[in-house]
């Protein structure tokens, strides 16, 4: 007898109390969107704005707020200090600036530490610098990655469960073509998405691709929650953030497919019931396996914010944020959402196609007989 964190006979209409999760995700989103516009957008990491990373391991423990105060004046403009370890021995510098050569900047680094540290012993471990025009190109080609994900997936999900392969293929192929077209042209890459993504939802809206629609809505929501909550807590983008965000689409995406197959499964077989009855059946039936594979998620993402150190605490933490509202997100907004825009669908859609060539008294084609 397996053990069993949720009962099997659950019933709760999690559906009924959808007008409250709206609302939950609506006050987190503006409350993370108003402190990304206070803050003045995103603040970017090394990879996006520029600069130079430089990480120190210092011989000694040294306190953060004493080597910020000893640094404070020097000749590091835009310095940003940040502690890479519990122990408080190495540190990552991060200066906005880049000069000619590698050299210059291990010479300029040094130069300040010995200057202003009173001889304190410490070893440069590495040392990066990206220049302002490849910060720009990563950030841009950042963007357009996140969207090109989104769009794919909606090829995915209407195919698999709406069967328009074709539909959602040439919508992606106009959509992806024009936007490829424009940026190549110079358009701004982050109107462009801003745009694009607009126009999906419509697409998918219009051309009543329901399923494909839910997931997108899904995973938008996630992304603004995780985006915001991440500003909040004035953590830097970088490339690792974004590969913590595609991490964070692929398992929203996941969790919101478990649960629509359940429900297309219960379409099938449920020809009476009202579609709100079967969506809430659906999640009640599948909360089980939510818990629990999201809950071991969680366990092992907490174990590297807790055990992996300064090199993977950022990605870590968008992972964990992530994994945290996705979930919520395929039970409240995905699941939900189809219920609101899936008034259209018919069920006869979901049932395999029956074979109506003409056959020979003994079952075999007639072009074979």
């Amino acid at each position: 007898m397996g053990l069993h964190f949720v009962p099997d006979n659950l019933n709760i209409n999690f559906i009924g109390i959808r007008k409250i999760s709206y609302a939950v995700s609506a006050i987190l989103i503006l409350v993370g969107m108003g402190a990304l516009i206070l803050k003045g957008g995103p603040r970017y990491g090394i990879d996006f704005s520029g600069g130079t990373t430089a990480q120190i391991r210092f011989e000694n423990a040294i306190s953060d707020e004493d080597l910020k105060k000893s640094l404070e004046e020097s000749d590091l403009p835009g310095l940003v200090v940040q502690q890479f370890d519990a122990e408080g021995k190495s540190y990552l510098l991060r200066i906005s600036t880049m000069p000619e050569n590698a050299g210059g900047m291990h010479k300029l680094v040094s130069d300040n530490l010995d200057a202003k540290l009173g001889g304190a012993k410490y070893e440069i471990q590495r040392m990066e610098m990206v220049g302002p025009k490849v910060g720009a190109d990563l950030r841009s080609q950042a963007i357009e990655a996140m969207y090109y994900a989104i769009l794919l997936i909606s090829i995915y999900v209407s195919g698999r469960f709406e069967h328009r392969w074709f539909t959602a293929g040439i919508i992606t192929c106009v959509l992806g073509g024009t936007m490829f077209g424009l940026g190549y042209m110079g358009f701004n890459k982050a109107i462009l998405v801003s745009l694009a993504v607009i126009i999906t939802l419509v697409l998918c809206w219009k051309f009543k691709l329901v399923f494909a629609l839910g997931a997108i809505i899904s995973i938008l929501h996630d992304l603004l929650i995780t985006v915001g909550l991440y500003s909040i807590m004035d953590r830097e983008f970088d490339l690792t953030t974004i590969a913590a965000f595609l991490t964070v689409v692929g398992y929203s995406l996941n969790d919101t497919i478990i649960i629509y197959d359940r429900i297309r499964e219960n379409l099938l077989n449920d020809i009476v019931s009202p579609l709100e009855k079967i969506i809430n059946n659906s999640i009640n039936q599948t909360i089980s396996r939510t818990v629990l594979t999201s809950g071991t998620t969680l366990i092992a993402v907490l174990s590297l914010l807790i055990f992996g150190g300064g090199a993977i605490f950022d990605f870590a933490l968008a992972v964990f944020i992530g994994v945290f509202v996705g979930t919520a997100s395929s039970i409240f907004v995905a699941s939900p959402v189809l219920l609101a825009f899936g008034s259209d669908i018919k069920r006869e859609d979901f049932r395999p196609k029956k074979d109506t060539r003409a056959r020979g008294a003994d079952g075999r084609l007639a072009a074979q007989v």
